[in-house]
């Protein structure tokens, strides 16, 4: 608190509550500017973090290695080896389906702008 006040309240103003609030509304407005702030900016940093990372195009080196596995799919389902999978394999593999699913879903919910039915 004694920050706030040091760089919110003018000299000799007391806020009005136990909870920081000033009282005029000159003060108010630097006290939100300066909470935004202090509050906004280590979530803008982790965001950035985290952008910068996943939101990068991919290499060619993993499209192809997509690519491989996308052939390694076709060739499981052509053959019938799919049905050698383990319980935990098809649970993971059902799950990495669903995931798609659901983000093509959300892609449309996008795109109409709605959840229920395009306007016509």
């Amino acid at each position: 608190m004694r920050d706030l006040e040091k760089h919110v309240l003018r000299p000799g103003r007391k806020p009005c509550s136990a909870f920081g609030i000033p009282e005029d509304l000159e003060s108010w407005k630097r006290f939100s500017d300066l909470k935004s702030t202090i509050y906004s900016k280590p979530r803008l940093a982790t965001f950035w973090h985290y952008a910068k990372v996943e939101l990068v195009s991919p290499t060619p080196a993993e499209i192809l290695t997509a690519i491989q596995s996308l052939k390694k799919i076709i060739h499981s389902a052509q053959t019938g080896s799919f049905k050698q999978l383990t319980v935990k394999e098809a649970m993971l593999n059902g799950l990495v389906a669903t995931e798609v699913w659901m983000w093509f879903y959300i892609g449309e919910i996008i795109g109409k702008r709605g959840i229920v039915g395009y306007n016509v």
